[in-house]
């Protein structure tokens, strides 16, 4: 957690943090608004290279890190209401909070190489900028090309899991190199090379030819070896221009391309979990499964690529700054995913072939153009103000198949793709925004601010699915061919947000502030195809049917109302911060995950209410010029405030039509601990001329956390933990050598699941033989790592 202060120099100069997230220069401690700020070195002293590390070192933010290959859930101070693993595959973390790439909104969890700072923005940030929010934005701020010299770095990581093989390698430079005294290029690469830890025992060796329930030893399956591997390769490249003093262009290019071998899930739970048959009795899964070993049958590579153009411009125009920031950026995804069990739990007799195993393929594509005007106030007096306009076209295009190998030859028909589903779906959005705030200080210790945003919107949407091998084994369709019958759905919307912010500097030392603002999100249609008139999903001679009810068919807009009060305080020659936030969020018509009753595909459903309430607590303490500790705590309480019909599908076992339960009022939201916190504690000194030695520890810890809301329809709690790392680290003039462990305990904790114990079955094909659905496993942090680390700097 940053505070005014740098942990290395508070209470000893005047060097502050500096933030610009109210879009003028300040100090964490002098914005009166809730803001957590990570430095480059507090990045590089913790060891934190991803957003999931990050966020345990900030009050109100937790992140749901289920491993490189998903995009993980961001949770601000409790705003979730999906099942954890509702997520697979997706692209906005959750979609309550932005992400800021410099100036520009672009959804990526960056390797945090060659940044000054991560700044965290809690609460609604729609009237600074462009991007709306409902919970709050992060902000990576990119290292500039500098002028002066020619500088650059090097940085190494060897690293090793203690229940994983072989070395994990994390290696990158940067370079600045000055072209003329107003024009400069800086460019950093990096190459992450993580061998992974996770096992996949039971992948069979040819799909659709081999039982892939038969584990006694016949060569049907074959174990693969830290499967959740990850390649990342990420890289800028910047050119920044100064033709004048007043004049400040950046051109910047960003590149992460992500692959990895497979999932970060465990079914160790799976194998200790009695598994209900559709006999109505109980069995257990044949043989152990290890806690770092999943039980798919599949293997699941997947890559995601995202790349952004972005060209910022400052103009100094003496009683303003004008910032202009145009962005194009491209996001694509592909991958792969064994869909075994959710086929075999529809009903639809598919585990009836011995042989069956499924597993898709999906491809996706974002284009984004994004372009933002703003103009800050610079003259003097008590009135300030912020004015800005923003739009935003997004286009995109993506597919799922479902293959089913050597089916046809089970239903005695021929179609040699076996493509069993194909999903289609396209959208474009189109949004506008003009934004702004007022300040006044009433006197030179006590300001006021007033915000709007009035914003309108239209998302057009088009989703097409059919079922090419039913087609054709049932209904005498040509094979490889397929049907696509286009539903067109989107939304328009447009409406304001406001907000209200006031604080007092009680001494030069201490500030007490309270905000209350607006947060929007958008609606759209599901895009799937509506019943017919008086469907029944539960009538079995509806067969293989895939539509949306009447309330499936559309989701609508949420929105939030945050109230907060807070304090942030110096003390003892500004050597001590203490910083602290209550709030409470009334969050109406949350957006929630759910799945048709016909075809169990995935919807977002509008629920009656929701909301949040708890308070942050952060503090730095530099007791000497060597030693100092930091740490932050949080308490957040979400909850239901209304029924939700419907909310919650599970099943009671094998032959059984899909349930829903209905969430409550009083329902504790699922994804989120209620008490977490962390500590962290440096200590450095002198041993000779130039050279330091240091040791730090940090822990960071947290309590339980719901999978489902109110724990309903089978969610499991899954249970609190703690973790510890300590490093030695070395310091001669620009050469840092590290030696650490994380995870010193080497904890097996879980953040994260996939099913629930009551999708723990077994059901039985055409020979009688048992058939294990596996689709319940938990994701688990890694395991203890021991690494050395170098940074050499010129």
């Amino acid at each position: 957690m940053a505070h005014a202060q740098d942990a290395a120099d508070a209470g000893y100069d005047d060097e502050a943090i500096v933030v610009t997230a109210t879009r003028r220069a300040s100090t964490v401690q002098d914005v009166p608004i809730n803001i957590s700020a990570v430095t480059a070195s507090q990045l590089e002293e913790q060891r934190t290279q991803d957003l999931g590390e990050i966020a345990r070192t900030v009050p109100g933010v937790y992140i749901v890190d289920a491993g490189q290959r998903q995009g993980n859930n961001i949770v601000f101070r409790g705003l979730n209401a999906d099942p954890l693993g509702s997520n697979d595959g997706d692209n906005s973390g959750g979609g309550t909070v932005a992400i800021y790439l410099g100036e520009i909104p672009l959804y990526v969890d960056l390797r945090a190489n060659d940044l000054e700072r991560v700044e965290f923005l809690i609460g609604p940030q729609g009237t600074l900028y462009g991007a709306g929010t409902l919970g709050g934005a992060i902000r990576y701020i990119p290292k500039r090309p500098q002028f002066d010299a020619v500088s650059g770095e090097v940085r190494t990581d060897l690293y090793a899991y203690n229940h994983g093989d072989g070395i994990s390698t994390d290696t990158g430079m940067t370079i600045n190199f000055p072209i003329a005294s107003n024009l400069a290029f800086r460019a950093s690469l990096d190459y992450l090379n993580d061998q992974g830890f996770i096992d996949y025992p039971f992948v069979v060796t040819a799909i659709g030819q081999v039982n892939p329930n038969d584990f006694a030893g016949s060569g049907n399956l074959k174990r693969f070896k830290d499967v959740n591997w990850v390649d990342t390769v990420s890289g800028r490249a910047a050119l920044r221009w100064k033709p004048i003093d007043a004049l400040d262009v950046n051109l910047t290019y960003y590149y992460q391309d992500q692959r990895t071998g497979g999932r970060q899930i465990s079914g160790y739970r799976l194998g200790q979990t009695p598994l209900l048959d559709s006999n109505g009795d109980y069995q257990s899964f044949p043989v152990p499964i290890g806690k770092y070993d999943s039980p798919l049958r599949v293997l699941e590579p997947n890559q995601r690529k995202n790349q952004l153009v972005a060209l910022e411009m400052v103009a100094d125009l003496d009683f303003a700054d004008l910032t202009s920031a145009t962005g194009y950026s491209r996001f694509d995804d592909k991958g792969n995913r064994d869909q075994t069990d959710l086929l075999i739990t529809l009903e639809y007799s598919y585990e009836a072939f011995p042989n069956f195993t499924s597993r898709t393929l999906e491809q996706g594509k974002e284009e984004t153009f994004t372009q933002e005007l703003r103009l800050v106030s610079k003259t003097p007096g008590p009135l300030s103000w912020i004015l800005g306009g923003f739009y935003n076209h997004q286009k995109s295009n993506s597919f799922s198949k479902e293959f089913t190998p050597f089916l046809d030859t089970y239903y005695g028909t021929v179609y040699p793709e076996n493509l069993e589903y194909y999903q289609v779906s396209k959208g474009k959005l189109e949004e506008k925004a003009v934004y702004g705030e007022l300040s006044y200080k009433i006197t030179p210790q006590w300001q006021v601010t007033a915000g709007g945003r009035y914003y309108w919107y239209d998302f057009v949407t088009e989703s097409a699915f059919d079922l090419p091998l039913f087609e054709v084994a049932f209904n005498g369709r040509e094979p490889g061919t397929y049907v696509l019958d286009f539903e067109k759905g989107g939304q328009k919307d447009k409406g304001f947000l406001w907000k209200l912010n006031t604080s007092y500097d009680v001494t030069p030392d201490a500030m007490v502030y309270a905000t209350v603002s607006k947060g929007y999100r958008i609606g759209n249609s599901n895009g799937i195809a509506a019943c017919p008139p008086d469907f029944d999903p539960t009538d079995p001679s509806n067969g293989q049917t895939l539509c949306a009810l009447p309330h499936e068919f559309q989701y609508g807009p949420d929105e939030t109302t945050n109230y907060e009060i807070g304090f942030k305080t110096q003390w003892l020659n500004r050597r001590l911060t203490i910083n602290g936030a209550a709030y409470y969020i009334d969050w109406s018509n949350p957006q929630l995950s759910s799945a048709t009753q016909a075809g169990n595909l995935p919807i977002i459903i509008n629920g009656g209410g929701a909301e949040s309430k708890g308070f942050e607590l952060s503090f730095a303490f530099q007791a000497t010029r060597a030693f100092s500790i930091r740490g932050n705590y949080s308490y957040t309480d979400p909850k239901l405030t209304a029924d939700t019909p419907n909310l919650i599908r599970y099943s009671v076992g094998p032959g059984f039509p899909s349930l829903y339960e209905d969430g409550l009022k009083g329902d504790r939201l699922p994804g989120s601990p209620r008490h977490s916190g962390s500590l962290f504690i440096d200590y450095k000194r002198e041993v000779a001329p130039d050279t330091e030695l240091g040791f730090s520890y940090k822990l960071s810890a947290q309590s339980n956390v719901l999978t489902r809301t109110g724990g309903r329809g089978g969610g499991v709690t899954l249970p609190g933990f703690s973790i510890h790392g300590a490093a030695i680290t070395l310091n001669y003039k620009g050469l840092s050598v590290q030696g650490y462990v994380d995870n010193i305990f080497d904890k097996f904790a879980e953040v994260g699941v996939r099913g629930t114990p009551d999708s723990a079955q077994v059901v039985f094909n055409e020979n009688g033989d048992p058939v294990y659905v596996r689709s319940y496993g938990t994701y688990p942090i890694a395991p203890r790592v021991i690494g050395l680390r170098s940074t050499l700097s010129f």
